[in-house]
């Protein structure tokens, strides 16, 4: 039996069918998959979320459908099934299945029965937006796809790529959230990823702006802005980057103030997930081939090539005049070791500080969700109305400005001018 700590989050790292994580989690439209795993014609593929276990297959007309894996007939592996006939066909007993889950043949039964009328699979609609598939899990109609920036660009504006993680879903979450880090365990010799200017700063003990920065965060409608404030002499570094509830993140990227990434965590069962990157930008169309060598090596089954097995590929001696973590140059490698070294983070442990404030206010966030799919209402950002169906553009900047400014006047002056204005979901406190 586990020693481990119990607090108010444990529901948060839960997501299995029926916790109230979960119901939470699947009220939501999630990535479940990358287009380049399932080309039309291809083969049928097997997937847990959520810690259920489905199929992802195209009928013959080319659509994705997501099933529950195993037959209602007799419970076979339905990732081995043909797909012919408008679904997919289980090669135990030939009974075929199409995407919403209806039984159209029993071949096997007699003549005129009527017994497949009466035969539902687990079934979730899924729709293709910026180089991902992506399902609703939850009950009843789903609500109306989200109209976030980077997926309503064009699909040769947006690169996606996923990275399976070793770890709890929000403890690779929280880990974007915590914009502290930036400064240390991504900190190198040749450039610094909290913000411009940094490279050059001594890979000692302190980090690369020790005790020069604080990190605030501002609630929205969906989430937070958080921002690192660097004291720079006579200017201030702002690296502003947004959370967008529940499971995703907006940071700045190679697109620069053109555009930015996105980090999407999308639960396999409690201590595995997938990481899905979104890289847009608004102004043109991406160099995929570039943006995929820039990523952490991985083998065919998204997975690192640098692990927990082979402890990250550390070098100890780099961290001498190369790296903070001597943990090569790519931040996802960065990132992996440091979320997963704890698979299920004991908050009810933590000491945290007041650079932890936008962490602890996206967990009251979450929590409030929870309440609210308990008390029959929809959380927050789940929109049924077309006409609120518009987000404001997620801020994920770096920029310098003088000193004594202040960041969330800035982002005011910039939604003035681009009309980013939408009725508030969120209350404006959270206790």
């Amino acid at each position: 039996m586990s020693d481990r700590g119990h607090s108010e989050y444990d529901v948060l790292t839960q997501t299995g069918p029926g916790t109230p994580g979960g119901n939470l989690m699947r009220r939501f439209w999630h990535p479940v998959a990358l287009i380049e795993e399932l080309p039309v014609g291809g083969p049928p593929v097997s997937l847990k979320l959520f810690g259920e276990e489905l199929v992802l297959f195209r009928d013959d007309e080319g659509k994705p459908g997501l099933l529950g894996l195993h037959c209602p007939h007799r419970g076979a592996d339905l990732s081995y099934g043909r797909v012919e006939d408008g679904g997919l066909r289980c090669i135990y007993h030939g009974w075929l299945l199409d995407r919403a889950g209806r039984c159209l043949e029993q071949p096997g039964e007699p003549a005129g029965s009527t017994f497949h009328e009466r035969i539902r699979q687990t079934s979730y609609p899924c729709v293709e937006r910026s180089g991902a598939i992506w399902a609703y899990m939850g009950p009843s109609e789903p609500p109306l796809f989200p109209n976030y920036e980077f997926l309503t660009v064009p699909d040769e504006n947006v690169f996606a790529i996923k990275l399976h993680h070793e770890c709890n879903w929000l403890q690779g979450n929280e880990g974007n959230i915590d914009l502290l880090h930036l400064s240390f365990v991504h900190h190198n010799a040749l450039r610094d990823l909290s913000g411009p200017g940094g490279a050059g700063a001594p890979l000692g003990g302190g980090g690369a702006a020790p005790h020069r920065e604080k990190v605030e965060a501002e609630l929205t409608d969906y989430g937070l802005k958080v921002c690192k404030v660097r004291d720079c002499g006579d200017q201030q570094n702002f690296y502003l980057c947004t959370y967008i509830y529940p499971a995703a993140f907006a940071f700045s990227s190679e697109t620069q103030n053109r555009g930015y990434s996105v980090n999407w965590h999308v639960p396999i069962d409690d201590t595995h997930h997938w990481k899905f990157t979104f890289m847009h930008s608004r102004e043109q169309s991406l160099d995929k081939d570039r943006a995929r060598r820039s990523r952490l090596p991985m083998d065919d089954q998204y997975r690192p090539l640098r692990n927990k097995a082979n402890r990250y590929q550390q070098d100890r001696e780099s961290m001498k005049t190369e790296t903070y973590s001597g943990i090569g140059l790519v931040f996802q490698a960065q990132d992996l070791c440091v979320t997963e070294s704890a698979p299920i983070q004991d908050r009810s442990r933590e000491h945290l500080t007041i650079q932890d404030a936008p962490l602890v206010a996206s967990r009251k966030l979450l929590l409030k969700g929870i309440r609210d799919v308990a008390e029959g209402r929809d959380p927050p950002g789940v929109i049924r109305d077309p006409a609120r169906n518009s987000f404001p553009r997620p801020f994920a900047h770096t920029l310098f400005e003088p000193n004594g400014a202040d960041w969330k006047e800035w982002i005011r002056q910039i939604e003035a001018e681009i009309g980013a204005t939408n009725p508030s979901q969120i209350p404006a406190t959270i206790a």
